[in-house]
């Protein structure tokens, strides 16, 4: 049982050394770069810019210094945006 453990343990070591010692090794072509990737990057900020949307006017509040005219101004604010975002036109 023994001569066959050691027939198939150097059968095995065999087949890895000669699969070792054909084994071609490829080794991966250069890459080429035809445009500096810093180039690239700002050619798609300048256009990310280009499109971006333009910010929205905010309409300044006057000054409040009483606190229940400043609550009262900013729940008139809110029911105004809930009314828009509903579609109420009322």
């Amino acid at each position: 049982m023994r001569r066959l453990f050691t027939w198939v343990a150097g059968a095995a070591g065999g087949l890895a050394a000669y699969r070792a010692a054909t084994r071609r090794t490829v080794e991966p072509e250069p890459a080429v770069v035809d445009v500096d990737p810093a180039i690239e990057l700002r050619v798609k900020l300048a256009a990310a810019r280009a499109v971006a949307p333009e910010p929205v006017a905010v309409e300044p509040e006057p000054e409040l210094h009483d606190t229940d005219a400043r609550r009262r101004s900013v729940h008139e604010q809110a029911r105004s945006a809930l009314d828009e975002m509903r579609g109420d036109g009322t």
